[in-house]
């Protein structure tokens, strides 16, 4: 099944963004490469793709997994929250019905 992993960061998380990203990108990379992933992205602060120093304040994630509960393992197991980059992470079943 389809789950959404709905990511809040805390204020100015830029920098500790940055500073573990390459593992966190590695991670969504594992789920792509076993065909899981659907989409991954952050949202930016401010309304622009690239929004620089502005930052980010969450990120959406949505990927397949057996249960809401390994779901929520591997969101738990995320290197942003290691970091301090998210303040809250939401893990539900989500229903694709478009495209």
């Amino acid at each position: 099944m389809l789950y959404a992993v709905i990511s809040e960061d805390v204020e100015n998380s830029l920098e500790k963004r940055l500073s573990v990203r390459a593992e966190h990108i590695a991670r969504l990379n594992d789920l792509k490469d076993q065909g899981k992933l659907v989409l991954a992205g952050p949202h930016p602060a401010i309304d622009s793709e690239d929004p620089g120093t502005n930052g980010f304040t969450g990120s959406l994630i949505v990927a397949e997994f057996d249960t809401l509960e390994l779901a929520q393992a591997w969101a738990d197991a995320d290197p942003y929250i290691g970091a301090g980059v998210y303040q809250k992470v939401t893990v539900k079943p989500f229903k694709k019905v478009l495209p």
